[in-house]
């Protein structure tokens, strides 16, 4: 077993709620890497039955020498199973365990574990402490960072949920390696969205290295998410609770919850959804003067080569428009999109509804 493993970290600036984002390879066979972890007498670390077999007795391993009680509990995994019935295991497992406000919950797994294990955190006991360990690209450059927890209703995605930060975020990137190459793809998205919002030269850096993270490359993974993470704690520590700035790193959600919406949770995976998203979000920018269509062409080439999905599923512009109107960012019932206005810089609009329906007709099919 390993000692000591080299890490990176970033800083969540929050005030007396700030916490550090550890990024390495081995850090789940390191107990260092676990002293920021709160103390308490009993931890339940949650998971999913896909990641289960692989991490949790290793996870279980290092939280033993700090955790008198280590309980475990794994979920249906899936999208389609980020719901009550499933969180409600959760709250079942605590209360059956007699937990305490000062257990621990780790939430090891992709995003879907992530944001619900911080929701049951949130509003067990009205708030016990809670960890995340993320073992999906998707879930470590965005999902597990910046404290938004949440479960899907069928008629939205994310639309019940909480606002509550995590004590420590703790990214080992040796477990991308076991990721299905879909879910690595998928994960990429939500890199890549970084770039037109908010950095090109970091999306300039993707589309050289594509290929690479494509491979998994350790040293690529590396600078991916370490750099993801950046921009993230940039815009978290500017704007929480999304009243303004943060809005932005929805950059091609808009589209995309639709889509997982319309075709049912787990037929398109969270970040394939986003890529596609992406292309229609940039049309529609291109469309208020934002950016060209050379741009455009770029950023779909772009997702393409990270093996995403850039064809819209044709659910019609009204499922479309109907299932958009219940986005978050929605006001009045006024649809508001991301949009690029330059490259590397975003803002929330909102758009004509026939221009939105031209997006959806030209992008889908």
């Amino acid at each position: 077993m390993r000692t000591s493993a080299s890490f990176e970290s970033v800083e969540i600036q929050l005030g007396e709620r700030s916490y550090p984002i550890l990024i390495g390879s081995g850090l789940l066979d390191d107990a260092t890497s676990f002293t920021a972890a709160p103390a308490a007498t009993q931890a339940l670390i949650v998971t999913n039955t896909t990641v289960a077999p692989l991490y949790a007795e290793r996870l279980r391993a290092m939280l033993a020498d700090r955790y008198a009680t280590v309980n475990l509990l794994a979920l249906p995994d899936g999208e389609a199973h980020k719901d009550w019935p499933t969180l409600n295991l959760i709250f079942d497992a605590l209360l059956g365990h007699g937990s305490d406000r000062k257990t621990v919950l780790f939430a090891l797994g992709g995003g879907v574990v992530g944001d619900m294990t911080g929701f049951a955190a949130a509003s067990y006991m009205r708030g016990v402490p809670f960890v995340q360990v993320p073992t999906t690209l998707l879930a470590q450059v965005d999902s597990s960072v910046g404290g938004k927890t949440a479960i899907n209703h069928p008629l939205g995605k994310n639309m019940i949920g909480a606002f509550y930060q995590p004590q420590l975020v703790l990214c080992d990137l040796a477990t991308l390696a076991t990721l299905p190459r879909r879910e690595l793809s998928a994960g990429l998205a939500e890199v890549i969205k970084y770039g037109p919002i908010h950095d090109m030269d970091f999306f300039d850096w993707i589309e050289a290295n594509v290929d690479a993270l494509m491979a998994c490359d350790p040293d690529a993974m590396a600078v991916a998410v370490r750099r993801s993470c950046e921009i993230k704690a940039e815009v978290v520590g500017a704007d929480e609770r999304e009243t303004g700035l943060r809005a932005i790193l929805n950059f091609g959600h808009t589209f995309g919850h639709a889509i997982e919406s319309g075709l049912g949770y787990g037929q398109w995976l969270h970040g394939e959804a986003v890529g596609c998203g992406m292309v229609m979000a940039a049309e529609l920018s291109r469309r208020l003067g934002g950016v060209d269509a050379a741009f455009v062409e770029r950023l779909q080439a772009l997702i393409r080569r990270a093996g995403l999905p850039v064809k819209a599923p044709a659910l019609g512009a009204e499922r479309y428009l109907e299932l958009m109107r219940i986005d978050k960012k929605s006001e009045a019932g006024q649809i508001r999109f991301v949009v690029i206005d330059r490259p590397g810089s975003a803002a929330v609009r909102s758009a004509p509804e026939a221009m939105v329906r031209e997006v959806i007709a030209q992008c889908s099919g």
